[in-house]
């Protein structure tokens, strides 16, 4: 039996949202003036009245916009041994261990950038589909390549990822409403599944 798993990241595998961890992990001091800045916009977004790739893209560019992709990667690395496993959840851990990799593709689907998260998506062994950060000339754009990768975007990406293969039950995992349009068009959609 082939089967597929899309395990959503933030919050389903992992305790914390890891966009604030990892760009206070960068750099503190910007992180806690940058922080501030955004407050508002932070309200706005509460309030639905701004857009969340925009007030994303704004907030990850104040604080990594310029930076090597170098020295993103080596903080990614850093982040990543500094913080697992303790930040994924002990049951999830499990399931993953006692995944048949013969039989089945695990895709890690996450709104989150593909910079912070490779590191986690290559220990447990799964194909990343995130976010993907700009670099040109091996610097950070501040900008995105394509869309964040949440709500439709979830499934517009997996589809792409996965093109044209076939599998007896696809399986998947998530924690809020950006991950809804990935759990309705799995055969098993599993909500908080971990918690």
């Amino acid at each position: 039996m082939k089967k597929l798993y899309c395990f959503d990241f933030d919050g389903t595998l992992t305790y914390k949202d890891t966009m604030f961890m990892y760009l206070k992990f960068y750099n503190s001091t910007k992180y806690r003036i940058q922080f501030l800045r955004h407050v508002p916009l932070f309200i706005l977004l509460k309030l639905k009245l701004a857009e969340t790739e925009k007030v994303k893209k704004s907030f990850i560019g104040s604080i990594l916009r310029g930076q090597t992709q170098e020295k993103i990667e080596m903080k990614s690395k850093q982040f990543f041994e500094h913080h697992y496993p303790e930040i994924v959840r002990e049951n999830a851990l499990d399931f993953i261990k006692n995944i048949d990799r013969n039989n089945t593709q695990s895709l890690l689907v996450t709104a989150s950038l593909d910079i912070w998260v490779k590191p986690f998506a290559d220990e447990l062994k799964m194909e990343l589909v995130s976010t993907r950060a700009e670099f040109k000339n091996g610097v950070f754009t501040g900008n995105f390549v394509g869309k964040n990768c949440n709500g439709p975007e979830k499934l517009v990406r997996i589809k792409e990822e996965i093109n044209d293969s076939k599998y007896d039950k696809i399986i998947a995992f998530g924690d809020t409403s950006g991950d809804r349009p990935m759990l309705k068009w799995a055969n098993e959609g599993h909500y908080q599944f971990f918690h």
